[in-house]
């Protein structure tokens, strides 16, 4: 039990995990078990509350309920790094920033090279701007001590603005057709949550309460619901009282820390990350949707970042960060490429809420998983070469 909870404390413990659940999900969808994976996934499940219900399949309770969940704990983790941590000194954010920008329009402007004129491929132009720090943190994490410190930080707060993209992506991007009730509903309980917060209220139940209700009317209006945990987690309380330890929104954020990155996360990977491999062949892997994904993570986060990095130094003067080299900048962009849970969601936005059929839900899960794997076996390799032999 001891060698358990050490190993499960390790860094790259979650990104571990959740490849093994995306592994077991591969085994399960191309094996005797396949029927049995997809049929788990779309078991009816429903909420009723008298003549009120709400009925989804397993895997949309996974992909709007949980998620939603997962998304209040980056909003939270967003508001404590704005006030507190690394984004809190401008002087530390605005070279990270401009690598977030090049991370995300390069790999995008690649996607849409090998899909133009195609409408519905289109749709997912934004799967491969997306970065999953827990993996990406997780290869890091295997190298040790070896890393300097200031790389580290350079990731995670590329990483972190590369969070807010996409959470402004899914809101203006992938959102349907709106509905005036139910967002007017939404508004009522967002104004619900500002008087909680503005009264002092430090309990966690009220706000969860309100946030249930949130969710629900942001369900119904069209807007994608999971954008209800980034709203509830930007009205949490964030200041420190004497008799506390830890504000409301610290405490809310180690709570659901081990929920996420041990439950939600690889739960989501089994759901989304089975893919049949039956009649798959070498063409399939190079057609546009594959394609476009794939490279668009492994050649346009290092091309993106760490070139809009360069210039960054070299023509407007911004400092490189201390005691990292070029060569480690370019090893660590390429980590950026690793883009499984935000990359698998965003595609699920895109293509499996459309209706658009198994042919395509299928090319972009291949791209997504060939892209990620790549970007982690390159820029882990990478690394080991660029980082010192030995840390004294």
């Amino acid at each position: 039990m001891r060698s358990l909870r050490e190993m499960l404390r390790h860094q790259a413990a979650p990104g571990t995990l959740m490849l093994g659940a995306a592994f077991l999900a591969m085994v399960a969808a191309n094996s005797p078990m396949a029927a049995a994976y997809g049929s788990l996934l779309q078991v009816p499940f429903e909420v009723r509350l008298g003549a009120w219900g709400l009925a989804k399949p397993v895997l949309l309770w996974i992909n709007d309920g949980l998620m939603a969940l997962f998304f209040l704990f980056v909003g939270l983790e967003l508001k404590r790094e704005m006030l507190y941590g690394h984004l809190s000194d401008r002087r530390q954010v605005v070279l990270p920033a401009i690598a977030a920008v090049g991370g995300m329009a390069m790999p995008a402007l690649i996607y849409t090279f090998f899909n133009r004129g195609d409408p519905v491929a289109m749709s997912g132009w934004a799967i491969p701007a997306a970065t999953d720090i827990a993996f990406a943190l997780g290869v890091l994490a295997l190298l040790g001590p070896r890393v300097p410190p200031p790389l580290k930080l350079f990731l995670l707060t590329v990483a972190i603005f590369d969070d807010i993209g996409a959470i402004l992506i899914i809101a203006f991007f992938y959102t349907d057709n709106l509905a005036t009730e139910a967002l007017m509903a939404g508004g009522v309980a967002l104004a619900a949550l500002a008087l909680l917060n503005r009264a002092g209220v430090r309990a966690f139940a009220p706000y969860m309460l309100v946030g249930a209700v949130l969710w629900l009317c942001v369900l119904e209006s069209g807007v994608h619901a999971t954008l209800a945990g980034v709203a509830l987690a930007l009205l949490i309380p964030a200041d420190k009282r004497a008799d506390e330890a830890h504000p409301p929104l610290v405490r809310m954020e180690h709570g659901l820390s081990p929920w996420v990155s041990f439950l939600i996360l690889p739960v989501f990977a089994f759901a989304n990350a089975g893919v049949s491999l039956a009649g798959v062949g070498v063409t399939d892997l190079v057609a546009p949707i594959p394609a476009g994904i794939a490279l668009g993570l492994l050649l346009g986060n290092p091309v993106g970042i760490f070139g809009l990095v360069f210039l960054s130094v070299r023509l407007l003067g911004l400092p490189k960060p201390r005691g990292v080299t070029w060569n480690q900048l370019l090893g660590t962009s390429m980590l950026c490429g690793i883009g499984f849970t935000m990359s698998l969601f965003i595609s699920a936005l895109a293509f499996e809420s459309g209706g658009t059929g198994e042919a395509v839900i299928v090319a972009d899960r291949l791209g997504i998983l060939m892209g990620s794997l790549s970007s982690a076996l390159l820029g882990y390799v990478w690394l080991r070469r660029a980082l010192p032999a030995r840390v004294d």
